[in-house]
């Protein structure tokens, strides 16, 4: 097996632009645009333990969370994320993509009964830097 060390890739064509042949040999995928461009973990009261590209942090209220992004992206972009509890039953996290921006994450945690809860959340975002 043969292993390559290296500090920095830059495309042929388009130095930011790398492409990646995926299973099969049949698809490509653009590295770049592949990888996750900001990330954020935190507990019940908005308190980061773990992030990516991640400015600030503020708790709106029960259940309601929003980080902000260090680095914007391009545009708003897909965003997802994961949500757990607990306290004995599921938790529900919704983005609210309708208040998405290029520079913060807003989240939304809810038990069951879609009923607004505090929880443990993380929550990840793919697109293009600006």
């Amino acid at each position: 097996m043969s292993e390559i060390k290296t500090d920095k890739l830059t495309g042929v064509g388009t130095a930011g632009s790398i492409v990646v042949t995926g299973e099969g040999n049949s698809t490509t995928t653009n590295l770049q645009q592949g990888l996750c461009k900001t990330w954020v973990a935190a507990t019940i009261a908005a308190v980061i333990y773990d992030s990516f590209n991640i400015s600030s942090n503020t708790d709106e209220g029960t259940g309601d969370y929003k980080y902000g992004i260090t680095n914007a992206l391009s545009r708003s972009s897909a965003e997802t994320g994961a949500a757990g509890t607990s306290l004995g039953y599921g938790a529900v996290m919704r983005l609210k993509t309708a208040e998405a921006s290029t520079t913060m994450i807003d989240v939304e945690m809810m038990n069951s009964s879609h009923s607004a809860m505090d929880a443990h959340h993380s929550a990840l975002v793919h697109g293009d830097l600006a």
